[in-house]
């Protein structure tokens, strides 16, 4: 997901002239395409974003909106700047890349399962190789402790 701003800012236009264009061609953007975030997203938005301003000193008086990968490419034929082109497919790239990267973590896993599949007890080289793979595979790294005011719910 990208929002409204930070893709303003790639497309080198303002948000309210991507804005614009999106609310002029509704029909191109469906809710799966892009959507408005709700209080709450808005709200854990504000408290990661330091430096934002309240409504009545000069914010934003709207949540933003928050274009899928889909909306994202809806975009270029909205905004038709060279800009707007140029960054589009480097989006896209971007988009390709991820998902190869996710289809290759599947690919490592379902191999590992087969190699322990074929695994003879006997072998246990072999066997401490796989288990191993296995524990790297399947173990995400622990979270970093982070640092900083934790706000109390």
């Amino acid at each position: 997901m990208l929002l409204d701003g930070d893709l303003a800012d790639l497309y080198g236009v303002s948000t309210k002239q991507l804005l614009q264009a999106v609310r002029r061609n509704p029909v191109r953007f469906p809710p799966d395409f892009a959507f408005q975030l709700s209080k709450q997203e808005l709200a854990a938005l504000r408290s990661q974003i330091v430096t934002s301003k309240n409504p009545g000193r000069g914010g934003r008086r709207y949540a933003p909106l928050a274009f899928t990968e889909q909306g994202v490419a809806m975009l270029s034929s909205v905004l038709r700047s060279p800009a707007a082109i140029a960054v589009n497919v480097e989006i896209m790239r971007a988009f390709v890349r991820l998902r190869r990267a996710a289809l290759v973590s599947e690919q490592v896993v379902a191999l590992v399962a087969e190699l322990s599949r074929r695994v003879d007890d006997h072998d246990a080289a072999l066997k401490a190789i796989v288990e191993t793979i296995q524990t790297l595979v399947s173990a995400p790294p622990a979270p970093a402790r982070r640092i900083g005011f934790v706000p109390i719910d």
